[in-house]
């Protein structure tokens, strides 16, 4: 965790002579974050270095929410050419955190959570490309890419067609902005009240069910199926076999995510999460609506290569 090149350059050109950079968090992706500290104030530096990673679409999607009443952190400056932005320091306060410290605020700060989606989703979608069956199928194939090897299944054929016919009625679905990774590592509290979004890069325009399967589902922390319930009624009306199959197509995509962090990436702590996303997954599958990809799923992967495996490893 190194600051990268041109980070006290940046720093210095933006006004914060003398300041340090420091240490905050790395992620799931290229993207690393320090936290610039200068006397009474404070900054986050994020690093999403060229060619892996864009900070331009952060950029237009801050510029977005926050034109639109949102809190996106505000741009202070930025390098684009090699992938620096300096950002507004929302602090430290996140949802898992603030719960995992106090577990009775659960559905109160799920439900501003649900609340903040219902906001969001009542404006049109910002201008971003489509949530179409191309992205869809393209993320659920990481599961047949890098979970099946990781656990020496072969590839079988019909997984994309049953993927295919299930996602139709969703694919072309009327376009909300959908974040793509809202949940509670990402989702800040704010001192003067009110809720701060973070990791809102990769946002297109799809179904409403999909981002509400990002919180409710959430791969790092277990949410009461209670508080789940609550939340969906809170959201007010959506079709249960939209939540099921977005969430069956987001968990089976999390699972290969997670295998190509560990092959790919050397990062096996994810690892940690994959029982509790094949739960997840398991009970979507259980939906009406997902009959033919469950009948893949029980013809290919057998219990023995599900969350049993990595409850193991």
């Amino acid at each position: 965790m190194t600051p990268p090149a041109g980070a006290a350059a940046l720093v210095q050109r933006a006004g914060w002579d003398g300041a340090r950079i420091l240490p905050l968090a790395g992620d799931a992706s290229f993207r690393r974050y320090f936290r610039v500290e200068a006397p009474g104030r404070t900054a986050v530096l994020m690093d999403a270095p060229p060619p892996e990673e864009d900070c331009r679409p952060f950029v237009a999607m801050a510029d977005w929410l926050r034109a639109h009443g949102f809190a996106a952190p505000a741009v202070l400056d930025s390098d684009l050419d090699r992938g620096l932005l300096l950002l507004q320091d929302f602090g430290d306060r996140r949802l898992a955190d603030v719960l995992a410290a106090d577990p009775t605020r659960e559905a109160a700060l799920y439900g501003e959570a649900v609340d903040l989606l219902r906001a969001l989703h009542a404006r049109p979608a910002a201008p971003i490309e489509p949530y179409n069956m191309s992205v869809l199928l393209r993320e659920a194939s990481l599961f047949a890419d890098w979970y099946l090897p990781s656990v020496d299944i072969a590839p079988a054929p019909g997984y994309a067609e049953a993927w295919r016919k299930a996602l139709a009625p969703v694919a072309e679905a009327r376009g909300v902005t959908v974040l793509r990774d809202y949940h509670a590592e990402n989702i800040m509290l704010l001192d003067g009240g009110g809720l701060g979004l973070l990791d809102f890069q990769d946002a297109l325009a799809g179904h409403p069910a999909y981002d509400l399967v990002s919180l409710l589902q959430d791969a790092r922390r277990d949410v009461g199926e209670d508080v789940e319930a609550a939340m969906l009624d809170r959201y007010g009306p959506l079709d249960p076999a939209a939540y099921a199959l977005l969430g069956a197509q987001r968990n089976a995509k999390i699972l290969g995510i997670f295998a190509r962090l560990w092959r790919r990436d050397g990062k096996p702590r994810y690892l940690a999460f994959q029982p509790r996303v094949w739960a997840y997954l398991e009970r979507d599958l259980r939906h009406p609506a997902l009959a033919g990809v469950r009948a893949w799923f029980d013809a290919h992967v057998p219990p023995s290569k599900r969350a049993a495996a990595w409850a193991a490893a």
